[in-house]
């Protein structure tokens, strides 16, 4: 599967899907072999399979918990809602997703450290790295008469950014002036947004916010 697509996603999720399919195929392998050694011992599996199953009962009702995050681990899997290398947030914890298991979900901070989250406490999930994403750059400035210099000047960063190597392939789409976003004490805040790949919107946001102050001194838009 992995060689006949080259899309990051789709890997990312066929080794997740392949990590659970070899630790599920490990465990039948082991359990079928078990049974096949004790039957060529001459022992007889029948007790053993029946005892098997009703204390498989009574472990289920014991641990309906640790049942509820398989069956949440495997919806995860099959909707594609999670995958190894996405960014995502669960249960107000934001990192990169390490590992996808039918039992948890490895979740590594921007601190650097490692969440062991369970299938069945997450509720819902916040994946910010699926299709695209947006680039928001907000700008004070200091009173009403900069706000169409403004405006012009985010235009013209932004064309210069779609037409510089580094960032044009990054950039999806034509900046989105949306004008005053706040009018406060201080003076008046204008915001834009760019569409960028998922992984590049913060050296896309930091670059034009960095361009952007340059270009505002350039123009004498005075800030607050």
């Amino acid at each position: 599967m992995a060689q006949r697509t080259s899309a990051p996603e789709e890997l990312r999720r066929i080794r997740t899907v392949g990590t659970v399919f070899s630790y599920f195929a490990g465990v039948v392998v082991v359990l079928v072999a078990g049974t096949a050694i004790l039957n060529e011992l001459g022992i007889s599996v029948a007790p053993i399979l029946a005892t098997a199953g009703v204390a498989g009962l009574a472990i289920g009702f014991g641990a309906q918990s640790l049942v509820k995050d398989y069956f949440t681990g495997f919806v995860l899997l099959v909707e594609d809602q999670i995958s190894a290398g996405d960014v995502v947030e669960i249960l107000g914890q934001t990192g990169e997703v390490e590992e996808v298991t039918l039992r948890y979900v490895r979740l590594r901070d921007g601190d650097g450290y490692v969440h062991f989250i369970p299938n069945g406490e997450i509720k819902s999930v916040v994946n910010r790295t699926r299709g695209h994403a947006y680039a928001t750059i907000d700008a004070a400035i200091q009173g009403h008469e900069y706000v169409e210099p403004a405006c012009a000047a985010m235009r013209e960063i932004a064309a210069d950014l779609r037409k510089d190597e580094t960032y044009a392939s990054k950039i999806l789409a034509d900046v989105e002036i949306f004008g005053v976003e706040r009018w406060e004490l201080w003076g008046v805040g204008v915001r834009c947004r760019l569409k960028v790949l998922p992984f590049e919107r913060d050296s896309v946001r930091r670059e034009f916010t960095r361009r952007l102050i340059a270009e505002f001194d350039r123009r004498q838009i005075k800030s607050p």
